[in-house]
């Protein structure tokens, strides 16, 4: 599938770059959190946590359908990325598969495509997020929570017994103006 457009921030930052989950530059990506889900998860009834990966279909994450799939492009390589794809209730998207490659962790590149993210839910007229993620990840609660997601579970709770840990979010109208330049 051909890229939908690219996004130049800065030259400090790198290249934001919306496309599909089947382009060539995401490749190395679905790899590798293919391997962190296996290696967090193991197997769930014989099946690798893995298979999460290929649940919804690529056309879920494009705009087509109301999704957004994006990279964030490094010296030609993906070093980052996320995507959305419209949510069960109107007016909402839900986040999916937010990563960043293991050699480029700890620069903030999850919290810019977070950031990348609800500034195109808002670009659309979405106001709502809902996200999940596992027991097992943390980093990722962690991020959610300092981005101001709402916890839709109790936070004292034993998370493993919890499975999927959902978040929300209500985006203000600023959100689509912060930090981003009109492609």
């Amino acid at each position: 599938m051909p890229r939908i457009y690219r996004r130049e921030v800065s030259t400090e930052t790198p290249n934001i770059l919306y496309t599909s989950p089947t382009d060539p530059l995401a490749a190395p990506m679905v790899a590798e959190l293919s391997r962190e889900y296996d290696e967090r998860y193991g197997l769930n009834d014989g099946i690798p946590s893995s298979i999460e990966l290929s649940r919804y279909p690529a056309r879920r994450f494009q705009p087509i359908d109301g999704g957004t799939f994006l990279l964030l492009v490094e010296n030609g390589s993906a070093v980052a990325g996320g995507a959305f794809m419209r949510a069960e209730n109107a007016g909402a998207v839900e986040i999916k598969r937010v990563w960043t490659h293991s050699a480029h962790r700890r620069r903030g590149l999850a919290r810019q495509v977070m950031a990348e993210l609800e500034a195109e839910a808002a670009r659309r007229g979405i106001r709502s997020i809902v996200l999940t993620t596992g027991a097992r990840q943390p980093e990722a609660v962690a991020l959610y929570l300092t981005l101001g997601y709402e916890p839709q579970f109790d936070l004292d709770a034993d998370r493993e017994s919890i499975g999927y840990l959902e978040f929300r979010k209500r985006l203000d109208a600023g959100v689509a103006k912060r930090g981003s330049v009109e492609p």
